[in-house]
């Protein structure tokens, strides 16, 4: 391969840095996605820019220019990333000075992670093909019990009468979680016909992930132990409970947690519970 020197002095031309960039990262065995990747910002960045004469200011007019919620290859956090790594290669091997060394990445925005609605949850339910599996999702969704919990249920871990199970939590702590009726009543069911060896489903964790996943491809939205703890957080804020409360029941160490798990509930939402302060 010739030098970037040997091209521009037989071409009197100004080198493909974009071009040199790209055949330095494929001699370093970079897959062809990423390459692909590189390409693609790097070609949309120089649509606009020459780059050496870019500036921090010319890089970040740039970026405003990619919508902040665009996910996928051309996102603002992943074109940055793409100029910040083309800029050190250029700085490294041709003493190009560095515009990006000192800007920092665009803020990335908070997603909304996944929950599901009281409809969606009774859709599974109705859709789960036995007894254990229409139980495990009842609980998950009234309990906000996380997987590991979940399996380490067993006949004497349940408090029929007051609705809680005893359940080892993160960091091996004891803590209690509530259910409600309908947990209650499939439990019930699956017992009636299960004689349990340990914990009162038959299965570990992997088992119900695998059951659950099963469940996502027939329903085409998000089936998994987080949704449904999202999903718990989330029905108990729909229903006016506060989040300090929320904590407590879910087991969570601190109210941001609980404010992360519930970013998808609305003004809407909250409406419903307002009350005049002056009547």
């Amino acid at each position: 391969m010739n030098s970037i020197a040997e091209v521009v002095e037989a071409n009197n031309t100004q080198p493909d840095y974009v071009k040199f960039f790209l055949q330095s990262r494929e001699a370093r065995g970079v897959s062809p996605r990423t390459l692909e990747f590189y390409q693609y910002g790097l070609d949309r960045f120089t649509l606009s820019n020459d780059c050496l004469k870019a500036t921090p200011y010319k890089i970040e007019r740039y970026l405003n220019t990619i919508p902040p919620n665009h996910n996928g290859l051309a996102s603002r956090h992943a074109s940055f990333r793409i100029l910040r790594t083309f800029y050190r290669w250029l700085e490294t091997e041709h003493g190009i000075s560095n515009p990006t060394e000192n800007m920092r990445g665009p803020i990335l925005g908070k997603p909304i992670l996944p929950s599901l609605t009281q409809e969606q949850v009774l859709q599974l339910i109705e859709m789960a093909p036995t007894i254990r599996d229409k139980a495990i999702i009842a609980l998950f969704t009234e309990s906000g019990l996380r997987a590991s919990e979940l399996v380490s249920v067993r006949p004497e871990s349940i408090d029929w009468q007051n609705r809680t199970v005893r359940i080892i939590g993160k960091g091996r702590k004891e803590g209690y979680a509530p259910f409600g009726s309908l947990s209650e009543r499939y439990m019930k069911e699956w017992l009636s016909q299960y004689q349990p060896d340990g914990n009162i489903w038959g299965m570990n964790k992997w088992g119900v992930a695998t059951m659950l996943r099963r469940l996502e491809q027939q329903v085409g939205f998000p089936c998994n132990p987080h949704t449904f703890r999202r999903t718990f957080a989330c029905l108990l804020r729909k229903a006016g409970v506060d989040t300090m409360t929320i904590k407590d029941l879910g087991r969570w160490e601190s109210i941001e947690m609980v404010q992360r798990y519930t970013r998808s509930i609305t003004f809407n939402d909250s409406l419903k519970f307002y009350k005049a302060p002056l009547g």
